[in-house]
């Protein structure tokens, strides 16, 4: 027995040593850099074009190599494009899609000598891989922030007769039911609500991350079914197309779209991924361990607003944004304060959330406490999968 516990101690100290080495990591020259991109689409998608301007951005402002693979769907031709982006001399492999990511995992087994960096994953911090890394943003910041500006149109348009503030309804387009999804539909209604406090919302979901008649078909539906301003967590320009053809003010997703929609276009919020590629890399080139959930924010300047569209906006738009900026940085405002909405009409003082994904869809950690619910606190990628009173689903 004895030796048997000996040998077990031993392993635990060789496994501990290995792994502290492998979090440090050894320096690795600047010129010896060389990141691999992976993404699902390519710059058609509005999602996939913010990740690979920020790669591009990170990447010639470190004077570091890069490979871009586009086009790389959510199966095993993710594992074949990572191991062909190691083959290629890269010493960083990053994806963008949830999808993704046991195929990441995959490779970081594989290929411990290189860092795997995955977007919107939820696994790096049960899979226990030092060479396997998370990461995400405080988007719904972003979201609200957005919201306010919508609350806001509506505002204006009640005031000016087009409708009565009953009938404040927006409408939103949703890729799927997921967490993600969900929460930044939610946290966008919270920030409508904050300044129209009679506003509901409709949620219709296209079960594609990109279909553009999908998405202009599901804007057209919510519009004919009197909302008066969509949103979306969608990645083609197929609603704000629709709103700029019936006139509907539309706040879009992932960057501007005053370009093609000059009429409608109010603002858009966006991860900003560029700080991210910037801390992988400089980690690498330190060998310093990469955090195994990152988590950016508005001081970290990876969550931003484009420029608000004067012609489309409510007036004060812009400051009214300011000072909500101001609450969330001071720290007096919360995107899901419990005392701003219920949950089958009760307060919500307490929720387990599947922090950990198992697989077992077992709900598992805490998340309310201080009196709100903790997003992105616990793992990077977004939990918050409640439904609230004042949102509409459609066909979920």
């Amino acid at each position: 027995m004895k030796k048997y516990l000996a040998f077990v101690l031993s392993l635990i100290l060789c496994l501990a040593f290995t792994s502290s080495f492998a979090l440090e990591g050894k320096p690795v020259a600047k010129d010896d850099i060389k990141v691999g991109f992976i993404f699902l689409h390519d710059e058609n998608s509005t999602y996939d074009l913010n990740f690979l301007n920020a790669a591009k951005e990170a990447c010639e402002k470190m004077g570091v190599k890069y490979v871009l693979k586009t086009n790389i769907p959510e199966g095993e031709q993710c594992y074949e494009a990572a191991a062909e982006l190691v083959d290629d001399g890269c010493n960083i492999v990053f994806a963008d899609s949830f999808g993704h990511e046991s195929y990441m995992i995959q490779a970081a087994m594989e290929f411990p000598e290189v860092e795997f960096c995955h977007a919107t994953g939820t696994k790096a911090h049960t899979t226990n891989l030092a060479n396997y890394h998370n990461a995400f943003a405080s988007i719904y910041e972003g979201r609200y922030l957005a919201g306010v500006a919508a609350g806001l149109k509506l505002n204006e348009m009640i005031a000016e007769g087009k409708f009565t503030a009953e009938e404040a309804k927006m409408g939103y387009v949703g890729a799927y039911p997921y967490a993600e999804v969900k929460s930044g539909y939610t946290s966008f209604f919270l920030g409508a609500r904050s300044v129209c406090p009679t506003v509901t919302m409709d949620v219709t979901f296209t079960n594609s991350w990109y279909d553009e008649a999908l998405e202009k078909e599901g804007a057209t539906k919510l519009i004919n079914d009197g909302a008066k301003l969509i949103s979306q967590h969608a990645d083609s320009m197929g609603a704000p197309t629709a709103c700029e053809d019936a006139g509907v003010p539309d706040v879009s997703y992932n960057g501007s779209t005053v370009a093609a929609c000059p009429n409608t276009f109010i603002v858009s919020s966006r991860i900003n991924w560029a700080p991210y590629f910037e801390y992988m890399i400089n980690a690498t080139i330190n060998g310093e361990a990469i955090a195994v959930d990152w988590t950016g924010t508005i001081e970290t300047s990876s969550v931003e607003l484009s420029e608000i569209n004067e012609a489309a906006a409510a007036a004060g738009t812009a400051e009214k944004i300011a000072e909500v900026k101001a609450a969330f940085a001071d720290g007096s405002l919360k995107v899901y304060d419990i005392s701003t909405f219920t949950v089958n009409g009760e307060k919500l003082e307490s929720y387990l959330a599947d922090v950990d994904d198992l697989g077992d869809w077992q709900p598992e950690t805490e998340v309310v406490s201080d009196g709100y619910f903790h997003e992105s606190e616990y793992r990077s990628a977004p939990y918050f999968d409640i439904d609230i009173d004042g949102i509409n689903l459609l066909g979920a």
